[in-house]
């Protein structure tokens, strides 16, 4: 038995016709187009604060968890150079425009020593969370935390997201 369609093969145009799509949402209103930006506007100012609360829902996935808030707990109650290495630079910066050799000159032996110890301090960092993580949450992984917690510390306090919740010098 054949099955015959019973009907003309319509014209291309008319067979592109049927298969298009809106592709594009309707065009709104100047005023629909503004408060759409505007609730945008503040949704995402809702968003930001909340992960600079800290808010577990609002933190990207490496920020998440009761291990990474104690190494930003760990990192925030404590001072170390890292977090000075920039305003450094931006001495250094000044101090090799000076037309003193020996400005110039202390200026790169600042720079270096300052980035030494930052990576030294880094380091023993490093090691102090991966001790005390262990110590703490047995049985957990340490994995990428010592990196964590150093990128955290060479950044300037007031800088830091999310914000540090710990004042400098208290006990973890």
């Amino acid at each position: 038995m054949s099955d015959k369609k019973g009907r003309p093969t319509p014209k291309r145009k008319e067979a592109e016709e049927q298969r298009v799509f809106r592709r594009l949402a309707p065009a709104a209103t100047k005023e629909a187009k503004k408060l759409q930006k505007q609730q945008a506007r503040i949704s995402r100012a809702a968003q930001r604060e909340a992960y600079m609360r800290g808010d577990e829902n609002a933190l990207p996935l490496r920020d998440r968890g009761p291990i990474r808030k104690f190494v930003r707990d760990y990192v925030d109650a404590r001072r170390s150079i890292g977090e000075f290495f920039l305003p450094v630079i931006v001495l250094v910066l000044f101090m090799t425009v000076v037309p003193v050799l020996q400005v110039q000159l202390a200026a790169i032996v600042l720079m270096y020593s300052v980035l030494a110890f930052s990576i030294l301090d880094g380091v023993f960092l490093s090691r102090k969370i991966k001790r005390e993580v262990a110590n703490r949450y047995p049985g957990e992984s340490a994995k990428g935390l010592g990196m964590y917690g150093w990128l955290r510390s060479t950044q300037i306090r007031k800088l830091r997201a999310p914000s540090p919740k710990v004042k400098r010098g208290s006990k973890i």
